[in-house]
């Protein structure tokens, strides 16, 4: 079953692991994708993989914190593909582990505006090509970082994801009657080229592993498939949610 038959979604941070792993899932489910991240090669490579599967993309490479790359990825969804139905909003950078008093404005403001500002100015052009559809998903990703528990030397990260949450459920309420669905998923640790940077011996792996009830890392399709559900049907009446898909780490005490 195609869950997104006739949908066209935009995919932020796709050039690799969780972003890139959705971009796959939606295009498997019938969307149609538009994709984003830095690195041309690598959205050049998951457009190939997604077209070579059947499936139809487009990449726009760029900075996610340039609120001229937001309007052209809305821009690129409707003028290729019709409209926009989905936008997955993923992005995710912890800057420099530092304590808060150590911490430069330029190290803040670079992380917030990563995180945070970037989503705001996708959700900006998102929302009213969603309003001329009729309605839509908006997915953010934020984390129990900041959440449900938090670490030493992540105020910036934690702040903006947080932040992420507050801005989530204002689109929730301002926008629910038009039919768009904000929601907030919050992974735990992925084995993704960001989660490695914090697990990057074999000692520190087994810790932050050790950190969840399920006893390991997330794989990034398995992030992609909680993604999934919230761009989908089967979450038609879940709004204004901050999903853990966390491995039982915001609960784990042992």
């Amino acid at each position: 079953m195609n869950q997104l038959s006739g949908r066209v979604a935009i995919v932020t941070e796709a050039s690799s692991g969780i972003g890139y792993e959705t971009a796959k899932l939606f295009a498997k489910e019938g969307a149609k994708v538009v994709v984003t991240g830095r690195r041309q090669d690598a959205l050049d490579k998951l457009v190939n993989e997604i077209e070579r599967g059947g499936g139809q993309a487009i990449a726009v490479a760029g900075d996610i914190r340039e609120e001229q790359l937001a309007r052209a990825l809305v821009d690129t969804a409707v003028d290729r593909f019709g409209g926009l139905d989905i936008a997955f909003n993923n992005v995710g950078a912890t800057g420099e582990s530092v304590p808060v008093p150590d911490m430069s404005a330029q190290a803040w403001h670079a992380v917030l505006d990563t995180n945070l500002t970037s989503a705001f100015f996708g959700a900006k052009y998102q929302i009213p090509a969603m309003v001329k559809r009729g309605g839509g998903s908006i997915i953010f990703t934020s984390t129990f970082v900041g959440h449900t528990a938090s670490f030493p030397g992540m105020g910036a990260y934690a702040a903006s994801k947080a932040g992420l949450i507050g801005l989530m459920q204002v689109i929730a309420v301002e926008y629910g009657s038009h039919g768009i669905r904000a929601n907030a998923l919050l992974p735990g640790g992925t084995d993704t080229p960001l989660g490695r940077s914090f697990s990057n011996t074999p000692e520190t792996r087994a810790f932050v592993e050790g950190l969840h009830a399920l006893k390991r890392l997330a794989l990034p399709g398995e992030i992609a498939r909680s993604v999934l559900y919230l761009a989908s049907d089967a979450s038609s009446f879940t709004t204004g949610s901050s999903m853990l898909a966390d491995g039982g780490i915001s609960i784990n005490r042992t």
